[in-house]
């Protein structure tokens, strides 16, 4: 496995892609402590101002980003891109700087900067402007709903959708299947498959390529 650095550890995608490293040592970037890691894998802790000198002098052949929010808890649409636009490109430029060739981001479904919806707009943008860094890899992993413990306090419109994913999904075929619901530990496993591969060029995982990544 390559030496990996991950932004965005405290999320509920973050968390379990730690857990996925199992023994393999990890670089963990965050602004607060990340609860029960384990103590193979190296803490930085640091405001988010800092991350692209900090990833930079770092020098990981690989960086993960699986940065996001939601616009409620960011409280307005600016803070929310803050975080899910300028603070992951802030990283991928510093890993660009410090020599990385390889990144994955967590991006999701449906992400087009043409969308006229603000949340999928801003997730296009970020992938149209990480494809213009020029990493050597880059790949974008576009989960639909994502089931699993999420830490902080429930999300009742999420918590909701959950609870109807298995009728839905049994609705969702052809083109619509990247739509359907898909458990963290199965986004975490394609990570973490995707972080030891070589090649080249920019891939898209939607929901059957994430599956077919974790088994």
């Amino acid at each position: 496995m390559p030496d990996a650095l991950i932004v965005g550890a405290t999320g509920m995608v973050g968390r379990a892609v730690i857990a996925h490293f199992g023994a393999t040592p990890l670089t963990v970037l965050a602004r607060r402590p990340v609860d029960g890691l384990a103590p193979h894998h190296k803490d930085v802790i640091a405001p988010p101002e800092d991350w692209a000198d900090i990833i930079a002098a770092e020098r990981p052949t690989v960086l993960i980003s699986c940065l996001g929010t939601t616009i409620r808890r960011a409280g307005s649409q600016a803070a929310f891109r803050a975080v899910d636009h300028d603070l992951v490109l802030a990283a991928a430029e510093g890993a660009r700087a410090g020599g990385t060739r390889h990144m994955i981001a967590v991006s999701s479904v449906g992400a087009s900067a043409k969308s006229g919806n603000f949340y999928l707009r801003t997730k296009g943008e970020t992938e149209r402007d990480l494809i213009t860094l020029g990493f050597d890899r880059l790949d974008l992993i576009r989960p639909g709903l994502l089931r699993g413990d999420r830490p902080g306090p429930p999300r009742l419109g999420e918590g909701l959708a959950t609870i109807a994913a298995p009728l839905a999904d049994a609705l969702l075929h052809g083109s619509f299947r990247r739509y359907r619901s898909i458990s963290v530990v199965h986004v975490a496993a394609a990570i973490v498959a995707l972080a030891a591969e070589g090649g080249s060029g920019v891939h898209i995982h939607e929901n059957d390529a994430i599956r077919a990544l974790a088994d």
